[in-house]
């Protein structure tokens, strides 16, 4: 079953990360060199800190990705901060 796209995705909020569930751009040799591809990108859903939450605008996977793991989240919620 598909998911539909996200209501908050917008084709001006966009990333390049390879989609875990298709791998549509494994054969992509823009992407092979990590340049921004025109055909493989995804949905920037949003963000919180280093984490992004993001969708596959070819199989609507979503997913969440901490693009950096030595970096902790500070709780904004915590009292005094």
């Amino acid at each position: 079953m598909r998911l539909p796209i996200d209501p908050q995705a917008d084709v001006a909020r966009r990333a390049w990360m390879a989609c875990p569930v298709c791998d549509d751009a494994r054969h992509c040799g823009t992407c092979a060199d990590r340049r921004n591809c025109a055909d493989h990108w995804r949905y920037l859903i949003s963000t919180k800190g280093p984490v992004v939450h993001l969708q596959c605008p070819q199989c609507t996977h979503m997913w969440s990705v901490n693009t950096r793991p030595d970096v902790t989240c500070r709780d904004d919620s915590t009292p005094g901060f």
